[in-house]
């Protein structure tokens, strides 16, 4: 099992750090109850001065969308959407424990997470331009290709788990109510990642202890280090 960033990715967007996790035993119900309404009061106290678009997080990811050559406004990251979402209509939707658990980070910290389930995966993700023929299959179950250079998460068998970098997860991996095994992604491109990824990683690290007593391997990758491995 293992994720990795491409070199042409990590030089096209140098300011990038992400993080990852690998969890087991994780299925079912938590055994006590998360901070999920605490940690979605944090991302209402960032929004009191203003929407989402004026965080400095989310701002980073609209500059890289635009150098992807898309719409910003259009194509927001997933951490924009959850966070449009709360703003707009008050809360999250409850969708899963651990999708739930990671929604909750990303609008706290207003960084992308993402969730896929490991058993899924094949043998792991590497983050880069696609081909243009990896097979997308979205949530409602319609297959798609990705544009040509598009940044997908791809498997080793041509599966693209993710559509343009963190705009949208596929139906491929996503999290079900048997998933035990998971990888988490977390990826930052502002002047403070080096410190709030990291910080994120714990949160995670210490929600999956206390609710599912599940021990984590994390990693904080780099240009020098960018595969995360199990």
């Amino acid at each position: 099992m293992y994720l990795q960033h491409s070199d042409r990715l990590r030089a096209a967007h140098p300011t990038l750090v992400a993080g990852v996790l690998y969890a087991e035993g994780v299925g079912g119900a938590p055994r006590v109850d998360l901070p999920l309404a605490d940690l979605r009061d944090e991302a209402r106290k960032r929004l009191t001065g203003g929407s989402e678009a004026g965080l400095p997080q989310i701002q980073a990811w609209r500059r890289a969308f635009t150098r992807m050559g898309l719409a910003p406004t259009r194509y927001r990251c997933a951490a924009e959407s959850l966070l449009r979402r709360l703003r707009t209509a008050g809360d999250l939707p409850a969708v899963h424990p651990l999708v739930d658990l990671g929604n909750a980070l990303s609008v706290a910290y207003a960084i992308p997470v993402g969730i896929f389930d490991a058993d899924l995966i094949g043998d792991g993700l590497v983050v880069r331009h696609a081909r243009g023929d990896e097979r997308y299959l979205t949530f409602g179950g319609a297959e798609e290709h990705p544009d040509p250079d598009e940044v997908v998460f791809a498997d080793d068998q041509g599966r693209a788990h993710a559509r343009r970098w963190t705009n949208r997860q596929s139906g491929w991996s996503a999290v079900r109510d048997d998933t035990t095994r998971i990888l988490i992604v977390v990826e930052a491109l502002h002047d403070r990642a080096d410190r709030d990824v990291p910080a994120l990683l714990d949160d995670l690290t210490d929600a999956l202890q206390r609710g599912w007593g599940a021990g984590s391997r994390t990693a904080v990758l780099t240009a020098a280090r960018p595969r995360f491995e199990v």
